[in-house]
């Protein structure tokens, strides 16, 4: 496998104090064919991380690049990103956002988009208007994962949405993207996502505090990757 995904020495700053830093010299290589859980507490820098990525905001200093490139169109073409907060415009139906990302994306498959709207009982003619925040969140994903993407970063996807439809949300996931991409899931929610994560990426005040495959957390501490993120965060 490749590595897809990597930062060197990454950094970044907010405002004019330099020495408070959302991130903290990073260093992280992600291999293709893997789903990440990039975990921590609210505000220890994962959504930065992400906007970082998904060339929303830009290092301080060090390094980032995505299938070998660094960031601008080359990669913004192969990262699908689902954002914290829901985007789209909610006077829109469906349909017509689909039709806006098949414009706008050549590996945006309608198709899969349509089939997953389908099991979900959603009318692509609906405005998103007239539907719960949950559903219109659960759009969004299905926008995202119709994408043949090489990688997927997922701020929050399960953060917004009843524990019933955390499920369907995980299938989704693990099961609308190519094995040859990767999937940065970021979270707190970690009991929810943990059964489908090959790796687990710790986060803290911007630092990076460890980086271990499922397997080895439970080999090596003889814990669960929320019984260790509940030692580790004291949470």
């Amino acid at each position: 496998m490749s590595i897809l995904f990597e930062c060197k020495n990454l950094s970044k700053s907010y405002g004019g104090n330099s020495s408070v830093r959302a991130l903290n010299e990073v260093n992280l290589q992600i291999e293709s064919g893997k789903i990440i859980g990039l975990l921590g507490p609210n505000g220890s820098g994962k959504s930065t991380l992400i906007k970082l990525a998904n060339g929303l905001l830009t290092p301080s200093s060090g390094e980032i690049y995505i299938d070998g490139n660094p960031i601008g169109e080359k990669t913004k073409s192969v990262v699908s990103y689902l954002p914290e907060r829901t985007y789209l415009n909610v006077n829109q139906r469906v349909q017509d956002l689909i039709k806006f990302f098949q414009d706008f994306y050549v590996d945006f498959r309608p198709e899969r988009a349509l089939g997953m709207l389908k099991k979900l009982n959603i009318d692509p003619s609906t405005k998103l208007k007239v539907m719960s925040k949950g559903t219109r969140e659960k759009v969004q994903l299905i926008l995202v994962m119709s994408r043949d993407a090489k990688l997927y970063l997922l701020d929050e996807p399960i953060g917004g949405v009843d524990p019933a439809a955390r499920d369907y949300i995980l299938n989704t996931i693990i099961t609308n993207y190519d094995p040859q991409a990767s999937i940065i899931i970021s979270t707190h929610l970690i009991q929810d996502i943990e059964q489908v994560l090959d790796e687990a990426v710790f986060i803290q005040y911007g630092n990076m505090v460890l980086h271990k495959s499922v397997d080895q957390i439970r080999d090596e501490e003889g814990k669960s990757v929320d019984g260790l993120f509940r030692e580790v965060f004291r949470c």
